[in-house]
């Protein structure tokens, strides 16, 4: 199936009883057994299976043209799965820019347990090689980055990583549909469910996904059944609602993103605007490669430094200034505030989530909005 039809069909059924279209929500913690303790179905516990989480698995899988997906109650919790994988004494190698919380969790709770991690520039791939280690069993990559838009060439990092034994991810939380890791040679793909396959910022949920079962997979799966960080049977069912409609929201976002990446490229207050469908962008080229389209993410610098970021998004109307990010509305914010001492980027940055307003409603809150900083 293509994946507007897989958004729709995929891990969907008819209900036998009632004939629903919509499969209901299957909200009980226990399945009961026929008169001689066999099972009635194939579900014992909802911590270890649920109708629910099971369609929401299959659909995530087929869109990702694969056949193993986990889902978590968080996308933390699903980087959390994929590191507990590993053993005490495997070395991560991962960038500097990327999702700040999955290097919170390696220097917070895994370092503790013995595993080793270091950052490279994974857009330099002889960086990449130079910096694997004997031990290292995993190459964490994140593109395009957050939050400065970086772009990884996952073929050639992928292939570094297979060289030495090692297995390659992608955090592909920002392009989930327009960029297809697994086809690539990596190996494993992780999401943030809360984020563009949510879409409606009103859910929490994670996922891994692989082309095929393996015995990390199966320690993933292990991880989530007996850890228990799986998402609730409402969790599952809207993360199903908001898939149907995945391919024409990303579309819209994508159109929208880029329509105000041009206009604030062209705009005297701006530094920089990182956005990876700018012609200007170093890594353009290689984007358009292994990207369909270029998401619904940018980040901008302003000239004014600190002072200019906080004064442009104190202007802005329709841009709630909150984290997150893949929402129908747009949302901004200033990273380094965030990140705290973990930021990698000028404090002068802010990351814009743009969501599904009227491109000209937004590059007009835009403009009014820096017109302010010459005041």
């Amino acid at each position: 199936m293509r994946p507007e039809t897989a958004a729709i069909h995929a891990g969907a059924r008819i209900d036998p009883h009632t004939g629903a279209v919509i499969a209901p929500m299957v909200l009980s913690t226990t399945f009961a057994r026929h008169e001689d303790n066999e099972l009635i179905s194939e579900f014992i516990y909802s911590r270890t299976n649920n109708p629910n989480r099971q369609a929401l698995e299959q659909r995530l899988a087929t869109m990702e043209d694969a056949t193993y997906a986990v889902t978590f109650a968080s996308g933390l919790a699903a980087a959390m799965a994929i590191l507990q994988s590993l053993s005490p004494g495997d070395h991560v190698l991962l960038s500097p820019d990327m999702y700040f919380g999955v290097r919170v969790q390696l220097e917070s709770l895994y370092s503790r347990w013995g595993l080793q991690f270091s950052t490279v520039d994974m857009t330099d791939p002889e960086q990449v090689a130079a910096a694997i280690r004997p031990h290292t069993r995993l190459i964490w990559t994140e593109t395009p980055s957050n939050p400065l838009v970086k772009i990884t060439d996952l073929r050639c990092v992928a292939d570094l990583a297979h060289s030495v034994g090692a297995i390659c991810v992608c955090d592909n939380t920002w392009s989930p549909l327009i960029q297809k890791p697994l086809d690539l040679g990596v190996d494993i793909v992780m999401y943030s469910t809360t984020k563009y396959i949510g879409g409606h910022s009103d859910l929490l949920g994670g996922a891994v996904i692989a082309r095929t079962d393996s015995q990390t997979m199966q320690r993933i799966r292990l991880f989530q059944q007996i850890g228990g960080a799986v998402p609730s049977p409402f969790e599952c069912w809207l993360m199903l609602r908001s898939l149907a409609t995945l391919p024409q929201r990303l579309e819209a976002h994508c159109r929208n993103a880029m329509r105000l990446a041009e206009f604030l490229a062209c705009h005297p207050a701006i530094e920089k605007v990182h956005y990876a469908g700018l012609p200007t962008h170093p890594q353009h080229a290689l984007a358009a490669s292994q990207m369909s389209a270029f998401g619904g993410m940018l980040s901008i610098e302003l000239k004014g430094g600190k002072a200019a970021a906080l004064k442009t998004i104190a202007g802005l109307k329709l841009f709630a200034r909150a984290t997150s990010l893949g929402g129908v509305e747009s949302l901004i914010e200033h990273r380094a505030t965030v990140e705290a001492g973990h930021a990698h980027f000028p404090d002068s940055l802010l990351r814009v989530s743009v969501g599904l307003e009227h491109p000209d409603d937004l590059i007009e809150d835009f403009s009014n909005a820096l017109a302010q900083l010459a005041t």
